[in-house]
């Protein structure tokens, strides 16, 4: 097991990502907090009840060592790191390592960045799976949740599926994103994960271009625009398909960021967690997601700016989800998905929900 223990931070704070030593002092500023170790130990506590049959190589300190001993684990401690400063070369190195001494699954906590790392060290030669913790995950080489990834090694551990398949290494050019707000994304490579589609999440898929599409996105932004409420605080998350209703409006946008509006009136661009919570105060507030193309998740991946706090204050039925149909049709029937870090949430959220689709349209689709 290895750990990015940054993997993260940028995402509540609205730097779009984590990559890169100025981006992470910058966050550390804003008040961002560590997501990595939560969420491995939550991966962990479903492998706990196995750990007597397996052994459990990591790295030292808070790339897997804390993390494991805080699980009850006795761990074979391999590398050594300075504590506090990790880096790419560190996950390299390590899994590298890990590699040679044969392991069974390497299982890493990160985001797309360090899904780049492991790639770059051990290719397809051995069996990966990615506990999420980053802020895009446009890969598809992570688990759904933390807690399915755990679920997932342990099947994986005891044979009761030995099955792997090779699936897409992604990641977009995130300092491109912040200078001119544009998406490139690129395809770096493959891993081998266990082949389980119920527990792992599916790669992102770019929306559709074309003249029906773009009609499509129109209608479903006036549909939006006209039920706007003047005393109405309107949270807009990214995505192409929520910037339609940004751009019919004549309003500056924010494509991978949080925006916020009332009166057909921007009040924030490109909000943190923080910003968002003082806006949000007192007033009445709806929330309007997209999923994510080929995913499904409509919280916890590339909108952690909205905090489960903010959701659980503004209520599920204030809560708008839009999306094209074909955005839902790549979905192959699965739910929408949602991943805020609080279990508790996440339950709020469950059930079936209305997707506006177009201007008098809708679908019901569960969320999971």
């Amino acid at each position: 097991m290895i750990v990015n223990p940054v993997a993260g931070l940028g995402g509540k704070v609205a730097l779009k990502g984590s990559d890169g030593k100025a981006i992470l002092r910058r966050a550390l500023q804003l008040g961002a907090t560590p997501l990595s170790p939560g969420r491995t130990i939550e991966a962990l506590q479903r492998i706990a009840g196995i750990r007597d049959q397996i052994e459990l190589m990591t790295c030292s300190y808070e790339m897997g060592e804390e993390e494991a001993r805080a699980c009850g684990f006795v761990p074979m401690v391999i590398g050594r790191i300075k504590k506090g400063e990790t880096s790419a070369s560190d996950t390299r190195r390590a899994a590298r390592e890990m590699a040679e001494a044969g392991v069974h699954l390497l299982l890493f906590a990160g985001g797309d960045g360090t899904a780049r790392d492991i790639y770059d060290a051990v290719g397809e030669t051995i069996p990966v799976l990615g506990i999420p913790t980053g802020v895009k995950i446009h890969s598809a080489v992570f688990a759904i949740n933390p807690a399915m990834a755990g679920e997932l090694a342990v099947t994986y551990l005891r044979g009761a599926t030995s099955l792997v398949h090779e699936v897409e290494v992604m990641d977009i050019d995130e300092r491109l994103l912040r200078k001119e707000d544009r998406i490139s994304a690129r395809l770096y490579g493959y891993l081998k994960i266990p082949c389980d589609r119920t527990m792992t999440q599916g790669p992102k898929q770019a929306s559709c271009g074309g003249g029906q599409e773009a009609a499509i996105l129109q209608a479903i932004a006036q549909r939006i625009i006209n039920g706007m409420s003047d005393d109405t605080l309107y949270i807009i998350g990214p995505g192409t398909t929520t910037r339609a209703i940004m751009e019919l409006l004549g309003l500056k946008n924010t494509l991978l960021g949080v925006d916020v509006v009332k009166e057909r009136k921007v009040v924030a661009n490109d909000v943190t967690a923080g910003q968002l919570s003082n806006l949000v105060q007192g007033k009445k507030t709806k929330i309007i997601v997209t999923p994510i193309g080929g995913q499904g998740y409509i919280f916890g991946r590339g909108n952690q700016q909205i905090s489960p706090d903010i959701i659980a204050k503004t209520k599920n039925e204030n809560i708008i989800v839009i999306a094209t149909p074909n955005k839902l049709f790549s979905l192959k029937m699965r739910p929408l998905l949602a991943d805020t870090g609080d279990e508790k949430v996440n339950r709020l959220l469950r059930g079936y929900k209305r997707v506006v689709t177009g201007y008098g349209e809708e679908m019901v689709c569960k969320v999971s």
